[in-house]
């Protein structure tokens, strides 16, 4: 999609995905199962993965169509005109009879997380409801999606994209197990986590740098073109056609909470790819958005802008990995 006029306007962003409303208890340790913990008080944040990545996005620099199902309750009523208000493009917003997909989420003193998630409104985000409002899906220089709303709605999305030439990103969360062939295929870049990373490789968990770099290695024999295993403090394995390497995060982040660090990094990461940067670049921008984005609560309250970004990402650290 690159051309003269390219240059003349932002980055522009389609992400296909969940909209939620997210419950957040916070605890002094997370329960093992069969525990119940007492916590502080509720608190309440719009969320889902794909309304999180949207808005990093559009904090990123990146022009935004979120394509998303609400549903017809004051939640999904509120959520739609605040996600217009932030300037997240209306035309992608879907209003369907089932309830406000719902996030219940309980947050540790050390900012690790245990997220469950009823969809709602989310499961009915279907192709042939997409395909009812003409040309949705046609936007974007690069398309993100999660696995958040039916499978076949983010393949629609992604032969959309092929078909005009643009970027398709997959953050495969939550961790489906196996992937069909066809989904590694349409995805240009695979953004799984080290939990999600082992279940779409169907391996056991790595802890050590050289497992998750396996990891990456299976998940390429799969068919993936170019992976990017976000790791927490360790920061991203990047792995595609040309070399390998870790980009590490900046120094001096505390962390307090991690809620949505890795929307922020797919985000941050799509707005980059999507205005022509190089992958190691767009690695570098997303790893500092995502460290940023911990240093407050919720998951879209902490999302930092373009400019913060850059300034974190000068100390963001690339460490090539040897060939063999």
């Amino acid at each position: 999609m690159a051309g003269p006029d390219r240059e003349k306007r932002a980055p522009r962003v389609l992400v296909a995905g969940s909209a939620n409303l997210d419950i957040v208890i916070p605890v002094s340790r997370l329960p093992v199962p069969g525990e119940t913990v007492i916590g502080g008080d509720r608190r309440e944040y719009w969320g889902g993965k794909g309304a999180n990545q949207a808005l990093a996005a559009l904090l990123a620099g990146a022009e935004v169509r979120l394509v998303a199902a609400t549903g017809r309750d004051r939640h999904g009523a509120a959520y739609r005109k605040y996600l217009a208000a932030r300037g997240i493009q209306r035309r992608g917003f879907f209003t369907v009879p089932a309830p406000t997909g719902t996030a219940l989420i309980v947050v540790d003193k050390e900012g690790r997380n245990q997220i469950a998630v009823s969809p709602g409104a989310n499961a009915l985000l279907t192709p042939r409801r997409l395909s009812a409002k003409k040309n949705v899906l046609e936007f974007g220089d690069a398309v993100l999606a999660q696995l958040e709303i039916p499978l076949p709605s983010v393949e629609a999305a992604f032969r959309s994209a092929r078909r005009r030439g643009a970027i398709t990103i997959l953050n495969p969360a939550p961790a489906p197990g196996a992937l069909p062939a066809r989904v590694f295929s349409l995805s240009d870049i695979i953004v799984p986590n080290e939990t999600e990373a082992a279940a779409l490789a169907g391996k056991a968990p790595a802890r050590s740098e050289a497992g998750l770099f396996r990891l990456c290695q299976a998940l390429r024999k799969k068919g993936a073109k170019s992976v990017v295993l976000t790791a927490g403090e360790r920061g991203a394995l990047v792995m595609g056609e040309g070399r390998s390497a870790w980009v590490r995060p900046p120094g001096g982040i505390r962390p307090v909470d991690t809620t949505g660090a890795g929307d922020a990094f797919s985000g941050a990461l799509a707005a980059s790819l999507a205005g022509e940067s190089s992958m190691l670049d767009a690695v570098r921008f997303a790893v500092a958005a995502g460290s940023l984005s911990t240093l407050k609560r919720g998951p879209q309250d902490g999302l930092p802008g373009r400019r913060a970004i850059r300034a974190a990402a000068i100390r963001v650290r690339i460490e090539a990995i040897p060939r063999g």
